[in-house]
């Protein structure tokens, strides 16, 4: 039998506060990382004595399900996990919250277990098991305290009932799971009703439908939903469903809200720093022009679409953003093969400038965006400190132990992506998000490489 114990201090909040925060839905997710192929496929009754969760776990090509039960529930104070069936012998995971002195608490997990028999047994040692929990508590512990962060900063002010489309992606699941955990109630909008769940809204902006009734009693509507700009080459028949993936399912939100009497003031919806086109070194605020090529005409359409909300009185916010950093999908999760195979590299020259931001500071910007009046029209949600191509490259590279000696020529890029290559790859905007940093919104990973490790679990 191992045992290994790790513990974190939490300033400033009382041990039911952290209690109740592992105890709302979200929390497993928010604790699970980035790097990691888990799916939760079923659970019940919570943490509290009884209560199930099911997980699946993927490593390379092999899957596995994980049961575990809840026991030793003590509210404020302590909960256990212990294996029912899965991949080890024996497997159980005590979490307890203390207070510390002076306040604060004390968060404390204790693990035992007891690898499998056999050559499996053999492979998973001490030494193994403790790599894979320090990375994991590691990024546990992080996590915990910015989530938590983020939500003293708003606790004074009431919970919120919020609609968000795209909730299933990248970036509307972890604002979702960040929202739950935060107290505040999420609705998900759901195009196919096939994959809807209780207290789903569905919607559908091919045919107009939405379910304005549904709405009503929302607080405000997070719009992330479109079609990936990066899933092929540009076609023509492509690139018109990108343009109209975006602007009508953007106009159909915004002429819904501007027609409801009492529905949500607030409408956060997706842009993206295509919307300058290719400025090189230009140093870029919320009142650059817009630029030229494709992507810029999305972005302006894109916007343009909330304007029946703005016109009726609505706070609309549209999010510039840049690439968001997550090994769980987008740019980042596309790049890892290669470079984890040594094969990465500069593409083009490299000086294109890459505009970025840590998907959690991305999830803590729209929260941020949500309670702050002063934030309304284009806001560009990207770090202050965007790289350029090379230094992104190089950072990567470091953050992975791998070199990153195999450049890609910008002839290569058109020749393998066309017009996509083009503009997503060889051209580059210089973006500053002048006006959040005015708001005293606070950025956790400033710097490129803070944030790659920290999403790639390489923070030791």
């Amino acid at each position: 039998m191992m045992r290994f114990t790790y513990q974190t201090e939490i300033p400033d909040l009382r041990p039911e506060a952290v209690f109740d925060w592992h105890e709302r839905p979200g929390a497993l997710e928010r604790l699970t990382p980035p790097w990691g192929d888990v799916d939760v496929v079923a659970r019940s009754g919570g943490i509290r004595d009884g209560g199930t969760i099911s997980l699946r776990i993927r490593r390379g090509p092999t899957a596995f399900r994980w049961d575990l039960v809840h026991k030793d529930y003590v509210y404020g104070r302590q909960f256990r996990d212990e294996q029912v069936s899965g991949p080890m012998k024996s497997w159980s995971h005590t979490h307890s919250f203390e207070p510390a002195e002076g306040g604060g608490t004390i968060a404390r997990d204790e693990i035992e277990v007891e690898p499998p028999l056999g050559l499996a047994g053999k492979t998973i040692g001490p030494g193994f098991v403790r790599r894979e929990l320090d990375r994991l508590f590691a990024f546990r512990y992080q996590r915990l305290f910015t989530d938590l962060a983020r939500h003293q900063e708003h606790a004074d002010k009431k919970r919120l009932i919020v609609a968000i489309t795209g909730a299933s992606g990248l970036v509307g699941s972890n604002l979702r799971h960040v929202l739950t955990t935060g107290g505040h109630e999420v609705i998900s909008l759901v195009r196919d009703s096939r994959k809807m769940s209780a207290g789903d809204v569905f919607w559908n902006p091919a045919t107009g439908v939405l379910d304005e009734k549904a709405l009503q009693r929302v607080d405000a509507v997070v719009h992330l939903a479109g079609a990936s700009i990066a899933s092929g080459r540009w076609t023509e028949a492509r690139k018109r469903s990108i343009k109209q993936s975006r602007i009508s399912g953007t106009e159909l939100i915004s002429r819904t809200i501007a027609n409801m009497k009492n529905g949500p003031r607030v409408l956060i919806s997706a842009s993206a720093v295509g919307y300058y086109g290719d400025c090189g070194s230009e140093v870029l605020n919320e009142t650059a022009p817009g630029g030229r090529g494709f992507l810029a005409e999305v972005c302006r359409g894109w916007e343009g679409a909330t304007k029946p909300a703005e016109r009726a009185g609505v706070r609309v916010v549209n999010l510039r953003m840049g690439v968001v950093l997550s090994p769980k999908g987008g740019a980042l999760g596309q790049m890892l093969l290669p470079f984890k195979m040594g094969a990465g590299g500069r593409l083009g020259s490299g000086k294109q400038y890459m505009s970025w931001i840590d998907l959690d500071d991305l999830t803590g910007l729209i929260y941020h965006a949500l309670y702050d009046e002063s934030l309304r029209g284009p806001v560009n949600a990207t770090a202050p400190t965007p790289v350029p191509n090379a230094a992104f490259t190089s950072a990567l590279g470091r953050a992975l132990g791998r070199p990153t000696v195999v450049p890609v020529p910008g002839f290569a890029v058109k020749a393998a992506f066309g017009e996509l290559g083009t503009e997503a790859l060889l051209w580059g905007q210089r973006v500053v998000p002048e006006k959040v940093l005015r708001t005293g919104f606070e950025f956790f990973y400033e710097g490129v490489e803070d944030s790659l490790r920290f999403q790639l679990g390489r923070s030791g």
